[in-house]
């Protein structure tokens, strides 16, 4: 049978809506499953910000053995004083020292050394503690650098892997770019702790992260494409809970561990017990209709109702019988087409903001002043509140509102961080704390939005896109962050502002609260297409009653 393109996308999509209903919104099979999903990003946290934990500052000087050749039976701190300038605090110099001299002891002592230069021949770490990034690649003085250029590159495979994975989930299905995804995780995040360069470490975590990249887009359609309307924002937002969770893992874990090796293995080995998901993970049957794979679809969707105990009406699947799949779209379409470029510009910019204030903040852990383990629990636990409370937030004002509001808080926050004193170190945690709060939920309502927003055909696609432009202002934060050596404020000045900004764009963007999941790119409004669809219900009920009473 020859059906229009138009056609079927419409009837494939209400006919799928109907089949979710048959199966169930969101009964056993969608709990098992976003339980499955929520299990990788659990870990997620820890690849993300891990590495604040692993180059914590210590009192370091510069290596002056040099004086050990004349002096063998100085102790430590007679050697630091005769051989290390101090600062105008009285305190030891931690990126100079006396440039050495081929003098004799007695000659040093009485004269003394003026001339200072940088540190030749590495530093010192007196305080005796487990090995950590900064001091076993020495990421001091003019190296210090490289710890924020790190997670830079890490961003950058964010970047990558949101380049690759978004428009491949739509090409060859979400559950096998799921699997590839994880097991890159597992693989190199579990290498990366036995590596001896940092440039190498550097590269492996980018490599890392590309894989991080495709469990975090991948998850968001499969929980989304199998539950019912109504549920959809519990169904992600679950999932993002474990985010938050991991969060709280990750101080636990940094606190408990400070050998960096060790921290990174206990970390990343975990994934490994997820191989078990080639055997039970489903694929989404929303997208093997919209490919015309209907009798794998079939498959999936009788399953689902078995492990659901619901019997699905042999009508409904006999009506996915038609041969001809829906037109397949391209990502050109998100340009193309005048209101889903909207919508892409308006939405990759919502990201790019949230991942902006969200790193912002949770990178700058160790610059509040507080314990940087107490700081880093309060992070996680205000993050799980964050996200539960946006389910209920997104059902009661809908997904414009919240998505702007909370965005708006959150650059506020950090503007206000910017007028109180450095010395303030409580009420600057707190602000930071709730600046994190509206951040995390922020973010958490922008993987709602933008799967209600985007077609099935493309949805991925348009996902991967917004996710580009969040891992562009992941590289982005980490570099804002070396601007506070001309002012303390710019950093905070920048995220906030900027947040502000994104948060006012979204008040431009349709309402999607309610609305099905649109699976083609032609209808320009969801929301209209809803309500002419209630009104042709309306309109058919009434004729019948009108029948009726003519009887």
């Amino acid at each position: 049978m020859l059906c229009s393109s138009l056609a079927i996308e419409v009837v494939t999509m209400v006919e799928f809506g109907e089949l979710i209903s048959a199966v169930g919104e969101f009964c056993l099979y969608q709990k098992l499953l976003v339980l499955l999903l929520s299990l990788p990003l659990l870990l997620n946290p820890f690849q993300m910000v891990g590495q604040v934990f692993m180059v914590v500052d210590v009192p370091h000087y510069c290596n002056t053995d040099w004086i050990r050749a004349v002096g063998p039976n100085l102790t430590e701190e007679e050697q630091l004083n005769l051989t290390v300038p101090r600062d105008a605090d009285g305190e030891y110099e931690q990126c100079s020292m006396y440039s050495p001299v081929d003098w004799d002891l007695d000659s040093i002592m009485a004269y003394g050394l003026n001339a200072t230069e940088k540190c030749s021949s590495g530093w010192v770490y007196p305080t005796a503690q487990q090995p950590s990034l900064l001091t076993e690649f020495d990421l001091v003085c003019d190296r210090k650098d490289l710890s924020d250029i790190s997670q830079s590159v890490y961003m950058v495979g964010l970047l990558v892997g949101a380049i690759i994975f978004g428009p491949l989930s739509d090409r060859i299905g979400r559950r096998p770019v799921l699997l590839i995804s994880i097991l890159g995780q597992s693989l190199f995040g579990l290498v990366i702790a036995f590596l001896p360069n940092f440039i190498v470490y550097m590269v492996f975590r980018c490599i890392m992260a590309t894989a991080m990249s495709g469990i975090l887009i991948t998850t968001l359609p499969l929980a989304t494409e199998w539950v019912g309307v109504s549920y959809r924002p519990q169904a992600v937002l679950i999932t993002h809970c474990f985010l938050a969770a991991g969060q709280l893992v990750l101080a636990g874990l940094s606190y408990g561990i400070r050998n960096w090796r060790l921290l990174q293995i206990a970390g990343s080995a975990p994934m490994f017990a997820l191989f078990f998901y080639y055997w039970v993970l489903p694929e989404s049957a929303r997208w093997l209709v919209t490919k015309g794979k209907i009798e794998e679809a079939k498959k999936y969707l009788k399953k689902a109702a078995s492990i659901n105990k619901r019997t699905i009406p042999p009508e409904l699947l006999d009506q996915l019988k038609c041969e001809t799949q829906t037109k397949s779209g391209s990502i050109l379409d998100l340009l193309r087409k005048k209101h889903l470029l909207k919508v892409t510009l308006i939405m990759s910019c919502a990201w790019f903001m949230d991942s902006l204030v969200y790193y912002g903040l949770s990178l700058n852990v160790t610059g509040f002043g507080l314990d940087i383990y107490l700081t880093q629990l309060a992070f996680g636990v205000v993050e799980i509140p964050g996200r539960i409370c946006c389910i209920y937030l997104l059902q009661w004002f809908g997904r414009k509102k919240v998505q702007a509001v909370l965005l708006l808080l959150a650059g506020l926050m950090c503007l206000i961080i910017v007028g109180i004193p450095e010395d303030q170190a409580v009420a600057i945690t707190v602000l930071a704390v709730i600046g994190k709060f509206a951040a995390s939920a922020s973010f958490s309502t922008s993987y709602v939005y933008a799967a209600e927003l985007f077609p099935t055909i493309i949805r991925q696609s348009g996902v991967g896109l917004c996710s580009m432009a969040a891992r562009v202002a992941g590289i982005v934060a980490p570099l804002i962050r070396l601007l506070e050596q001309y002012h303390h404020a710019i950093p905070m000045a920048v995220y906030g502002g900027a947040t502000v900004l994104g948060g006012l764009l979204c008040f431009l963007l349709p309402e999607t609260r309610g609305v099905e999941l649109p699976d083609g790119t032609e209808t320009d409004n969801p929301q209209k297409r809803s309500k002419l669809q209630a009104l042709s219900k309306t309109d058919s009920k009434e004729k019948e009653i009108n029948t009726e009473k003519d009887i």
